[in-house]
């Protein structure tokens, strides 16, 4: 085959992941014979550093999968990782990889895991879709709305059953929050205000002439430009805010209350719209280059507008809310208000969280978990609760407010035509290049 494919933010279970049910073998949490082999999911986990291997943990403790093999470019990581999966199970049979396209090349696999670092999301998740592969991608998704909506299309032609890393929806006060929005218990919805942790500024400049030996640092860059390597590049503390492999926080973190107010809005927030605002960009001493903060915001046709900043909130806010925190999603209507944050759910009138959807009323899809979700709707078939196409409209939101900071420009989106209507200078940020040989 000659196509190149085949040939400080919280990660989620962070506790899970470096606690003591990594190493409690299978058969001592009734996990070993539930089902026959046969009847299993097999799961291969691509990139296993911090963030991918609390995603894999998920899938561990589901008793009808298993995860079967692992991929890392750190020599380190991936033996560690496999090393830990042999141990929950009480037995070797995970199988490590260097490449994720030898892992993808396994028939058995059902279901892939996709948590390398940002930039290579896109590349592995659309060789995973073409493998035959089902998919858990890890947030954000592409470092291009090019990149999105090729996979948007991609896994709609295969019919691949697709779960995005925007696990709040499977966390019962989001789901909450945004069924008493959408069945009118604020009244008409107005104001949608929303934030997140802003991105680090800094980074090591000088470059290391020869870069670790537990890091295949080629393999690594892949898509993104050729950079001499520099101390701690490849590691989230750096990688997450250097714009040649993220756009930062605005998207890495600000996905995830963007996403609960795309859910809570739901068809107010569809059709053309306007955004604007600024960001604040760190100096050049350090590696990093992506916004450290962010005040943007979307007027949408319905005219619903949404305001999207970094953490810290306007005093206004927090006011407001009483209760803040560092992200956070806020419904504002013409009879009162909900907020919803990790920690807690918010509501005036009070009473109104005691107020479940009636018949006939808008019922969300219920997940309580993320990786069962998946799990349950790669064998019936059906969409998961992040399913792709509303996956890219919130990364859509994400890039379309990064671009008109960088532009400084009021734009106009139009969602049809997946381009902007006033800005062919905008319109250069939908597509990146990337590396030869690497395309989409």
């Amino acid at each position: 085959m000659n196509h190149p494919i085949f040939s400080s933010r919280r990660h989620f279970l962070r506790q899970a992941a470096s606690a003591a049910p990594w190493l409690i073998p299978a058969s001592a949490l009734g996990r070993a014979g539930n089902l026959p082999p046969s009847d299993r999911i097999l799961v291969g986990s691509v990139g296993v550093g911090p963030q991918g291997a609390g995603v894999m943990s998920n899938f561990l403790a589901q008793s009808d999968c298993r995860v079967v093999a692992v991929c890392d470019v750190k020599k380190k990581v991936l033996e560690a990782v496999r090393n830990k999966v042999d141990a929950f199970y009480g037995e070797k049979g995970c199988t490590p990889y260097h490449d994720f396209r030898e892992l993808l090349a396994r028939p058995d696999i059902d279901v892939v895991t996709v948590a390398p670092p940002d930039h290579w999301h896109v590349l592995v998740a659309l060789a995973a879709v073409r493998a035959g592969k089902d998919i858990y991608l890890e947030k954000p998704m592409g470092l291009s709305l090019q990149e999105d909506q090729v996979l948007r299309a991609e896994c709609q032609r295969r019919g691949t059953i697709f779960q995005f890393g925007t696990q709040q929806r499977s966390t019962a006060i989001f789901r909450q929050a945004c069924e008493l929005v959408r069945n009118g218990r604020i009244g008409r919805l107005q104001t949608i205000n929303v934030w997140s942790p802003g991105s680090s500024a800094g980074g090591p400049r000088q470059p290391v002439p020869i870069p670790p030996d537990y890091i295949d640092y080629d393999l690594w860059l892949g898509p993104a430009p050729y950079a001499p390597y520099t101390e701690d590049r490849c590691e989230n503390k750096w990688w997450w805010f250097i714009s040649d492999y993220a756009l930062g926080f605005i998207a890495g973190w600000g996905i995830h209350p963007v996403d609960i107010a795309l859910w809570g809005g739901a068809d107010l927030l569809q059709g053309p719209m306007e955004v604007q605002g600024t960001g604040d960009y760190p100096t050049p001493e350090g590696v990093a280059d992506t916004a450290l903060d962010w005040d943007l915001q979307y007027r949408f046709a319905s005219g619903v507008v949404m305001n999207f900043t970094g953490y810290p909130v306007p005093e206004e806010w927090r006011r407001r809310y009483i209760n803040i925190s560092n992200h956070g999603t806020a419904f504002e209507g013409t009879e009162g208000w909900v907020q919803v944050r990790r920690s807690g759910i918010e509501a005036y009138p009070k009473k109104i969280l005691g107020e479940h959807p009636g018949a006939g009323e808008v019922h969300l899809p219920v997940s309580t978990n993320h990786a069962r979700n998946l799990l349950d709707c790669v064998r019936s078939r059906s969409r998961t609760v992040s399913p792709i196409e509303e996956s890219v409209w919130g990364d859509t939101i994400c890039h379309v407010g990064d671009i008109a900071a960088r532009t400084r420009q009021k734009l106009i989106w139009d969602p049809e035509k997946e381009r902007f209507t006033n800005s062919e200078t905008a319109n250069r940020y939908l597509v990146r290049e990337m590396r030869s040989p690497w395309h989409l």
